[in-house]
Parts: structure tokens; sequence; C-alpha cells
């Protein structure tokens, strides 16, 4: 089985600065022998507060013709608690009606993969709660298949034990649940986007891969990070085991958000600034 797994798309109706990497994108995918697509989220600019936004870019996804799964990213949802656009219940509601569940299980021959909506862990409430119960008893399930998981946000961004890193990473305490989770089954893969870097790693016997956006990458107006600054996909091979591979698509181009942040997101441009300062 193969699944090509794409993420951060920012597409927008009216802010149309990345629409451009859809065309290559979209061709590349459609001759790629791919079984199944799945979207790591950011699929919008400002899905988190505009039913056109989401409805623009589900009328592009559906012009692939294979199947797609998706979860939803912080631009799609909303973020963390006191952050400009927490997530909320209009904000899932949202989500849940123009795409689908945001968290969801899709069984594949051994395999048994697991999309996670990332953007609910770090509120400790019910949404979170739940979430938490769910995946506990997909694994629980799973009937001696293989896991792979996908979610907008990675585990950790420099190790596996850091602290809390606010806008980047699951939370300390949701990140130790899922490690729990992951030492008590048999995950293959945490596959994530989020970071716009391109990385691929280990945590003890679970892969862990970084998608490459497809919209844009980001130069010195955010803090420097792991892995590599490219447009792409990453491949997954499932048989036994799960091979991915990062891959570069011709004719998409590298934007760079530093030079149209405040055209495309201009409430984050100076907290972005911010953080740089810090």
């Amino acid at each position: 089985m193969k699944i090509v797994q794409i993420t951060d798309t920012h597409f927008s109706p009216t802010k149309a600065h990345f629409n451009g990497n859809w065309a290559p994108l979209a061709a590349w995918i459609e001759q790629s022998g791919a079984d199944l697509v799945i979207h790591t989220g950011d699929l919008s600019v400002d899905g988190a507060d505009k039913d056109e936004d989401i409805g623009f870019c589900m009328d592009l996804m559906r012009e692939i013709s294979k199947p797609m799964l998706l979860v939803p990213g912080n631009h799609d949802v909303g973020h963390l608690p006191g952050s400009l656009q927490p997530v909320n219940a209009g904000r899932l509601e949202r989500w849940r009606r123009l795409v689908g569940p945001d968290y969801w299980m899709e069984d594949a021959g051994s395999w048994r993969l697991i999309g996670l909506d990332s953007l609910l862990m770090g509120f400790d409430d019910a949404e979170d709660e739940a979430q938490f119960d769910w995946l506990h008893a997909a694994l629980e399930s799973r009937g001696g298949r293989s896991i792979a998981l996908f979610a907008h946000k990675p585990l950790f961004v420099d190790a596996p034990g850091e602290g809390d890193t606010g806008y980047w990473s699951v939370r300390p305490a949701q990140r130790q649940r899922l490690y729990d989770l992951i030492a008590a089954h048999d995950v293959a893969l945490f596959a994530s986007g989020h970071l716009h870097r391109a990385w691929q790693g280990q945590y003890e016997n679970t892969s862990l891969v970084w998608g490459p956006s497809a919209a844009f990458v980001v130069g010195d107006m955010e803090r420097d990070m792991p892995g590599e600054r490219l447009l792409g996909v990453v491949i997954h091979q499932f048989s036994d085991t799960v091979a991915s591979e990062i891959v570069a698509i011709p004719g998409m181009t590298a934007y760079v958000l530093d030079e149209v942040v405040a055209e495309v997101y201009p409430h984050e441009a100076h907290k972005v600034r911010q953080r740089v300062a810090s």
C-alpha cells in the first residue's frame, strides 16, 4: 500500500498567494500510483473562521481521484487556549460539517491508520479527553494490526523530553500520554506537518516524519529547527513494515513566508517577530 502524505497547503479563495502550487502537486499525485492521500492539516489560510476557505480548499481536494483522509491544522480549527483563535465548538463544527471527522480510524490490511486532531491536545477539557479515550480504544481493538498515526503537530521539535514548546509541538502532558500509548502498542509511524520542515527521525521503535509544506518555507522570522526547507510530499510504503521517503515536487514554488506574512497572516506577523526576539 502506498500512501502520499501532503500537508500545510494554506490555500484560500481570497489570499491566493500559494494556490499556484496546487496544479503541479495535484498532477504529481494523480500519476504517483498512490492508494490513499492523507492531508496532515493547515488545509486553508483562514478556515478557522471562514466557511468559504474550507469549502474552497475541499473543492480543490475533490479534484484528486484518489481517496483522501484529512486531519485539521491550527489554521483550520484554531490553536491553544489563550491564542487569537483558540479551538472552540464553532470551529470544530465547521470542520466536521465541511470536511468530516477531525480524528478517525481506517483499517487497510495488516495496518490500522489513525488520524488525530492534535489541536485538541492541551485544553484538558472534555474534547481533549474524549479523543484520548477514543484513541485508547482504537489501539486496544487493533487486533494485531500495526499502527500508523497521522497528526498536524509533531511530538517534539528538538528532543523527546523537551519542555513546553507552545506553538510548535504537542504539550508535555499530552505528549507523555501519547508516549505511553505508543509504548504499549505496535505504533510504527508518527507522521506530522506544521513545522514547514522536512525531517525523519526516531522515537524508540517508532519512525517520525515531518512532512514538507506544499505552500511555503519560513526564513529567518522563525527560530531555527531540525529539517530541510523544501516543498513536497512524503511517500509511505506499507508492507510488513513502513518505509517513508520525502520527495520534492517539480514545478512547485518555494514561497518564503517572511516576504508575505503581513498580507497572509497580518494578525500573526507581530507575534512571530516577538517570538524571534525572545
